[in-house]
């Protein structure tokens, strides 16, 4: 246009692949978490949501470590020693994120009568043993498959509990010894209501435990700002502690001493209780219930909030550590308590940081505050436990189950009977038998059609066909040999097994067994499609 020389374009240099360019982070690399000294770790932590959490925490953990530790028959502060370990060591473990670990009510009854057999000192050998089993289950990656158990079994074994706990304690309200055996409990329930209303009971005790039930009950009436701030066990005991202090009540109280006081290492007189079969099913039993309450209470921890997920193998290694620390140390056996789990979470818990916070702020409270625990009454305590062991009971779910699935609820009620007749472990064993039962029964499905076939062209007789359907297992052999051996033996028959899904070893030698009687004693044909296997 000009006269001037048109420039060419050069082409578009190419990127410099540097150093730094080279060791540049994908963009869909995963990102790593920053904290990685002691120091960042602490300035990560939501300081604002974990520190008021472990308040609450704590405040619910408190009288519930004292109460069921004194339910159990040990020293109150031997509860207190498994929440701290619950907080301080379990806590600080990887598994699940937010759940609390420390004495639960599920395992009072259990204990109770561990220590009637055996004594305090061999406590902590019974308890030493639990953990080392739960670790090498978690070793064995075992933890996953308690979540296989049927969950009407977990209801029954929680609704046994509850009612168990519900019952003995009762009679800690009006200030009585408790019966041993659970129908012993029911059967003396008309003269401890009968001692109630003549005055034979301790009248003191007995009003103030009923009134610090009814002040639980009515607690989650009041404002919603009184309720939050102060957990409603809390406000209960505190409330009765103050009454007796005031009016001078004659109750008795809790009995304290120092930590170094209760705590003892196991010795060889101890291990006299595992020298019985009652011994190590008691350690069957703790193991089996802690682990089963631990990972169903993690499942339902992991449906309140939206965080990390359980890993229920490295859970079950956090309870044995726990649980190995608090048997050498002679304290309760631990578990994760949905009570006090429920609490972290709803009180905007976002780390571990929470659940060790309450580890130390219980350690704290003994250490500094341990004549307080000497101002609660006994009864108050045990009217903590009734209202606990009340929650146990799935009242709403069993009628549920009643409109929907009879067959699930009534595994869940025979749980239940059976451990308040026999014993926790005996009848968690009934409950989960007769849910094996009951599967194996529903899934064994049988059809058997019987129907007349149009006689062959040169014949009289029209042959019989017998069609099964389904799965045929022992279960269903009564019903079949029923209908095969009333099929008469002058008309031809015709045996077709082929729409079974699955045929058992049992099935098989009866079809067999029976085939060769009726070739036996009759003269009329029998064909059998497909032909039965050989019976070894």
């Amino acid at each position: 246009m000009n006269g001037l020389p048109r420039r060419r374009k050069s082409p578009p240099a190419a990127p410099r692949l540097n150093a730094p360019l080279l060791n540049a982070p994908l963009l869909n690399a995963p990102r790593r978490d920053t904290p990685r000294t002691p120091a960042a770790i602490l300035r990560a932590v939501p300081w604002r949501r974990d520190l008021p959490a472990s308040l609450a925490v704590f405040l619910v953990a408190l009288p519930l470590c004292v109460g069921v530790a004194v339910a159990s028959g040990v020293p109150a502060e031997l509860g207190l020693v498994t929440g701290i370990v619950g907080g301080l060591v379990v806590g600080a473990l990887p598994g699940s994120s937010l759940q609390v670990s420390g004495p639960a009510a599920g395992l009072t009854v259990l204990v109770h009568e561990a220590v009637q057999e055996y004594g305090v000192g061999a406590l902590g050998v019974l308890v030493l043993l639990t953990g080392l089993l739960q670790l090498a289950m978690g070793a064995l990656r075992l933890g996953r498959w308690f979540r296989a158990m049927s969950t009407s079994v977990v209801h029954g074994m929680l609704a046994g509990i509850g009612l168990t706990l519900l019952l003995g304690q009762l009679y800690a309200l009006a200030d009585r010894r408790a019966p041993g055996t659970g129908p012993e409990k029911i059967a003396d329930l008309p003269g401890l209501l009968r001692d109630a209303v003549t005055g034979a009971a301790d009248r003191s005790a007995l009003a103030l435990g009923v009134a610090t039930l009814l002040v639980l009950v009515a607690w989650k009436y009041l404002p919603p700002r009184l309720a939050r701030a102060v957990p409603g066990p809390l406000g209960a005991v505190g409330l009765a502690a103050a009454v007796t202090a005031l009016a001078d009540l004659p109750v008795a109280r809790v009995e304290v001493a120092g930590l170094l006081d209760v705590v003892q290492l196991p010795d060889h007189a101890a291990l006299g209780a595992l020298a019985s079969t009652a011994g190590v099913g008691t350690v069957l039993a703790f193991t089996l219930i802690a682990s089963a309450e631990t990972l169903f209470s993690a499942a339902a921890v992991d449906r309140m909030h939206h965080g990390p997920r359980t890993d229920y193998d490295r859970e079950l290694t956090a309870q044995g550590i726990g649980n190995t620390l608090c048997g050498l140390l002679g304290a309760l056996p631990m578990t994760a308590v949905i009570v006090r789990s429920a609490a972290n979470v709803q009180a905007g818990a976002r780390t571990k940081a929470s659940r060790v916070l309450h580890g130390g702020w219980l350690l704290l409270f003994t250490a500094l505050l341990p004549g307080a625990l000497g101002l609660v009454p006994l009864t108050a305590l045990a009217a903590v436990l009734v209202h606990a062991g009340a929650k146990l009971v799935p009242l709403r779910r069993i009628a549920a189950l009643c409109r929907d699935h009879r067959g699930e609820a009534a595994v869940l009620v025979v749980t239940a009977v059976s451990i308040i007749t026999t014993d926790l472990f005996e009848g968690v064993l009934i409950g989960i038998g007769l849910a094996v039962v009951k599967s194996a029964w529903q899934t064994s499905h049988l059809q058997i059609g019987v129907e007349e076939r149009p006689a062959a062209p040169g014949t009289e007789e029209s042959p019989l066909r017998v069609r099964l359907t389904g799965n045929a297992t022992f279960l269903r052999l009564p019903r079949l040999l029923d209908t095969l051996e009333r099929l008469p033996a002058d008309r031809p028959v015709e045996l077709d097994w082929s729409g079974l899904r699955h045929l058992d070893h049992a099935c098989t030698v009866a079809l067999t067994t029976w085939a060769a009687q009726h070739r036996a004693r009759s003269s009329a044909p029998l064909a059998v499609e497909p032909p039965l296997p050989t019976v070894v």
